[in-house]
């Protein structure tokens, strides 16, 4: 390297700068690498990638399926170090679901390990797309990644070459695979620090499934700034909340409903300050509860196409302005803009975003068309900025609610259901209707495991005629303990109204159909 950040590889620009900080450590084993020990192993590990890479003729793409793990962020860094683009498998998914994902971005070859083996042997064609275990192999058809291996020459992308390739949530539709290069990684991480602050002494833990960009952005961030990760494999509560007070964890990401249950262990950490929250809108109750506590809660709005986080709130300005997500940060434009006109403050359309973090486009070249204008990536959101920068978000674009004429924004909604009697989270959506063209819908969770359906539910009704215009009350209510999300904190919109279809009932008692 000829010299700092000439090309994306943030880890050998690390370790020539502080080989003997620890980097990288797992949660559940203890197990640790200094940099210059990470930096080894990356090394060792693309040497073995690149063996295994029978045609070398051009770009290579590699499909990870590995659990939130020191293993994840070492086979990360050593496909960026060959100069491949790295494809995060989302190992969550149903078969049917993950092999049409493996079908779409077509990676050249697959790493597994021995937990997610069977998995990765079910949906890959190992005849086309070898498949290599990072473990010893059980599997037939799979093979071990570590053998005998020539030493290779690194190619790290430079700035503007595609380097990572995420899924978006998918709450509805089918996910979108997002291309995202160097330049939009490295600048996030830059942003990101400036907004939130780094410590040489940061531990951050991250406790997110790394096939969303929440939980892989940490190991660039923590790479570039020369701090340790905490990888925990998967969030527990019980055992999080044990790490974030005895780990000595100063910042952790996490989506609300995460927050939620933690505030419900009672955690009372010595270091932490910064919880980085976002996936999904936080209630203003629980923004509460853990102002309460004493937890320095961050509220972010960000997507898998701006690399993270777009806008960032400090704490301070939860409790002054409630429910904004903050400024954008540093080299990040937000505008609000309906029929191909920016709007002023205050007024209310879709969230367009622009700057260095936003992703050249999707892998799917009609999907960037429809996406991107002359403002930059419009997001599908709505929401509103205040004078000085400020944004709200009110929800997506396609779930608005038009019921009698009427519009009706499923956020507002939902954040006016949590603060009923008994509710611990709301989720709304429009179902169609014959007479007002939709009525809202909504699926209310209440903490207990038994519980009286009706009764919840006469209170959520009472509750709404008493806190909401006629045109919003929900027509149709659903009582659960727990609303489906994804993993990234989103509103899994396709399983919600299922549980309508399936437990709602209407606000004068008769059944749903």
């Amino acid at each position: 390297m000829s010299g700092p950040l000439q090309r994306f590889d943030l880890l050998a620009t690390r370790t020539e700068a502080t080989p003997q900080r620890t980097a990288l450590r797992s949660a559940e084993t203890g197990e640790s690498y200094t940099y210059r020990q990470l930096d080894e192993a990356v090394t060792e590990t693309a040497r073995a990638l690149n063996a295994r890479d029978s045609d070398q003729s051009g770009p290579t793409r590699l499909g990870i399926a590995l659990s939130p793990s020191p293993e994840f962020v070492v086979g990360f860094y050593a496909t960026v170090r060959l100069g491949w683009e790295v494809v995060p498998l989302n190992t969550a998914l149903a078969t049917g679901s993950l092999s049409t994902q493996i079908d779409r971005v077509e990676p050249d070859i697959c790493l597994c390990e021995r937990e997610t083996e069977q998995l990765a042997a079910d949906v890959i064609d190992t005849e086309t797309t070898p498949l290599f275990s990072v473990d010893e192999p059980t599997v037939e058809g799979t093979a071990p990644l570590f053998s005998e291996s020539e030493p290779f020459d690194p190619a790290p992308p430079s700035f503007e070459d595609t380097c990572l390739i995420l899924f978006t949530s998918g709450t509805t539709g089918d996910p979108k695979a997002v291309q995202l290069t160097g330049g939009n990684l490295t600048s996030s991480a830059f942003a990101s620090a400036l907004r939130l602050g780094v410590n040489p002494d940061d531990r951050w833990l991250c406790c997110l499934p790394m096939y969303h960009m929440g939980g892989l952005a940490p190991a660039i961030r923590s790479v570039l700034y020369g701090t340790e990760l905490l990888v925990q494999q998967e969030f527990d509560a019980s055992q999080t909340a044990q790490v974030l007070e005895s780990d000595g964890v100063t910042g952790v990401s996490l989506v609300p409903t995460q927050l939620t249950r933690l505030l419900d262990e009672g955690i009372d950490p010595d270091r932490l300050r910064t919880i980085l929250l976002g996936g999904a809108p936080a209630p203003g109750r629980l923004l509460d509860r853990a102002r309460e506590a004493g937890l320095p809660v961050y509220p972010t709005y960000g997507l898998t196409e701006t690399a993270s986080q777009a806008t960032t709130a400090l704490p301070a300005e939860t409790a002054e302005f409630p429910d904004t997500v903050g400024q954008p940060l540093l080299g990040t434009t937000v505008r609000i803009v309906e029929d191909g006109q920016l709007l002023d403050p205050g007024e209310r359309g879709e969230i367009v975003v622009d700057g260095p973090t936003v992703s050249p486009g999707y892998l799917d070249a009609s999907n960037t068309a429809d996406a991107f204008s002359e403002w930059g990536l419009h997001t599908g959101d709505i929401g509103y900025r205040d004078e000085d920068g400020r944004l709200w978000v009110l929800g997506r674009r396609d779930e608005t609610i038009i019921t009698g004429g009427e519009l009706v924004s499923p956020t507002d909604v939902a954040e006016s259901l949590q603060e009923a009697p008994g509710v611990t989270d709301a989720a709304v959506l429009g179902l169609d209707d014959p007479e007002w063209g939709q009525r809202v819908g909504a699926v209310v969770a209440v903490a207990q495991e038994a519980f009286d359906a009706a009764a919840i539910r006469e209170q959520a009704i009472e509750y709404c005629r008493a806190n909401l215009a006629g045109y919003k009350r929900p027509k149709t209510i659903a009582v659960t303990t727990e609303i489906p999300r994804t993993h990234s904190g989103t509103v899994d919109r396709d399983r919600v109204r299922k549980l309508l279809e399936s437990r709602g009932r209407g606000v004068s008692g008769t059944d749903f159909s």
